[in-house]
C-alpha cells in the first residue's frame, strides 16, 4: 500500500483504504478498481491523495492511534451533534463525552504509535475529519505532558468541538455581552460563537468551552478573538492551537500550498514562542510521524523507497524500504534511518 497524490494514480489501480461520508458511512470500499470515471469523481469530491494497493508493500499496515471504527463513530457522533445545533438545540454532550472517552482509551492503549494523517478527505467530510484528528492529536499531547484523566477528557471535548462556532448563525441579542453590539467583530468570530454555544450546555464544562474560545490565540498576543498573551491563554487551548494549525497546514490551501508533514513540523517549530507555547510544541513533535508510513521518498544515497516503519523517539528517522528493478523482479532493502545515521531523506513524492 502506498499513499499518493490522486494525480499520480493510474487507471486500474486499487483503492487501499475506505473513503467515508460526513456521517461515517462508507462511500467507496477498499479494494475497488479505480477507473477514469471514479478518479474524476474523487477529484470533484475534493479528494487530493489516497492509498492504493501495491504488491511490493502488501505487508505494510498503517498503525493507527485510534481505530478506523472509532473514528467513524466519532464523525457520526459529531454530525449528529451538528444536527442538534441546526435545530436550535444544545450540543449532545453525553454522546460527545462517550465517544471522547473511547478515543482516550485507545490513545492510552497505543503509547508507542505515532500519529499519521491518513484519512481521505472530501469536501463533504473535511470539517468532521479535521475535528476528530485535532481531538486525537490533542489527547496524545495531553498524555505526553501528564495531564490527569479528567483534564484529558475536558481537553478532548474542547478539541472535538473547537470549530463548532462555524455552524452557528447570527448571535441572539440576549447573548451579546454588555458593551458590544451585533456589528462588533467579536460577535462574528467563530471562536466566540462556539464558546457562547458550549457554555450554555450543562453537559460541556466551562474549560472545554474556553478551548473553543481561545484556540486561535497566540502566545505573543497577536491572536484572535481577544489578543490574549502568554500565560493568560489556558494551557489546554495552547495544545489545541498547535494541533489545529498542523492539521490545516498539511491539508488546506490548495495542492500547491499544502505542506508535507515534516515541512509543517518545521513551520510550527519556527513559530514557537510566537504563536505556540514551547513546551506544547516539544511534546507535540514527539507524537507526529514526520514521514508517514506509505509515503514514497528519495534518500541521500539516491535510492527510492517507501516509508514502512516509525520510531516513537525519533519521528524524523523512519524505516524505509528501498527498491530497484532487476529485470522482471525488484531488489528490496530495509533502511533504518535511526541506525544509518549518514543517510537522509532528501525528497518526498506527492
Amino acid at each position: 500500500m502506498r499513499y499518493v497524490s490522486i494525480d499520480n494514480v493510474d487507471q486500474g489501480e486499487q483503492l487501499g483504504k475506505h473513503i467515508f461520508a460526513s456521517d461515517g458511512r462508507i462511500l467507496l470500499n477498499e479494494g475497488v478498481t479505480l477507473t477514469i470515471g471514479l478518479l474524476s469523481k474523487l477529484r470533484q469530491m475534493g479528494v487530493s491523495s489516497i492509498f492504493v494497493k501495491d504488491d511490493r508493500f502488501k505487508d505494510l499496515e498503517i498503525e493507527e492511534v485510534v481505530s478506523e471504527t472509532t473514528k467513524r463513530k466519532a464523525i457520526s457522533t459529531l454530525a449528529n451533534s451538528i444536527q442538534f445545533i441546526q435545530q436550535d438545540k444544545y450540543v449532545d454532550g453525553k454522546s460527545i463525552s462517550g465517544i471522547v472517552d473511547q478515543m482516550i482509551e485507545e490513545v492510552l492503549s497505543n503509547p508507542d504509535v505515532l500519529f499519521h494523517l491518513t484519512d481521505i478527505r472530501t469536501k463533504d467530510n473535511e470539517m468532521f475529519v479535521h475535528s476528530v484528528n485535532v481531538c486525537i492529536m490533542s489527547v496524545m499531547v495531553g498524555v505526553q505532558v501528564g495531564l490527569a484523566k479528567t483534564k484529558i477528557q475536558e481537553l478532548a471535548v474542547g478539541a472535538l468541538l473547537h470549530d463548532i462556532g462555524k455552524l452557528v448563525g447570527e448571535v441572539r441579542q440576549s447573548d451579546i455581552p454588555v458593551g458590544y453590539d451585533r456589528d462588533d467583530e467579536l460577535m462574528k468570530d467563530h471562536s466566540w460563537k462556539g464558546f457562547n454555544l458550549l457554555r450554555k450546555s450543562q453537559e460541556v464544562s466551562t474549560l472545554s468551552a474556553h478551548i473553543a474560545l481561545a484556540h486561535h490565540e497566540n502566545v505573543d498576543g497577536t491572536g484572535n478573538p481577544r489578543g490574549m498573551y502568554g500565560d493568560d491563554i489556558h494551557y489546554l487551548a495552547k495544545i489545541v492551537a498547535v494541533a489545529n494549525d498542523y492539521d490545516h497546514l498539511v491539508t488546506e490551501g490548495g495542492s500547491e500550498n499544502v505542506l508535507f508533514p515534516h515541512e509543517a513540523c518545521e513551520r510550527i517549530m519556527g513559530l514557537t514562542n510566537l504563536r505556540y507555547d514551547h513546551n506544547v510544541v516539544w511534546k507535540f513533535l514527539r507524537c507526529i510521524a514526520f514521514y508517514p508510513s506509505g509515503v514514497q521518498v528519495k534518500l541521500s544515497d539516491g535510492s527510492i523507497g517507501v516509508v514502512t516503519g516509525q520510531h516513537k523517539g525519533l519521528p524524523q528517522r523512519p524505516i524505509v524500504r528501498t527498491f530497484q528493478s532487476d529485470g522482471d523482479n525488484f531488489i528490496y532493502n530495509e533502511v533504518d534511518l535511526a541506525k544509518e545515521t549518514t543517510i537522509f531523506i532528501t525528497k518526498v513524492f506527492a
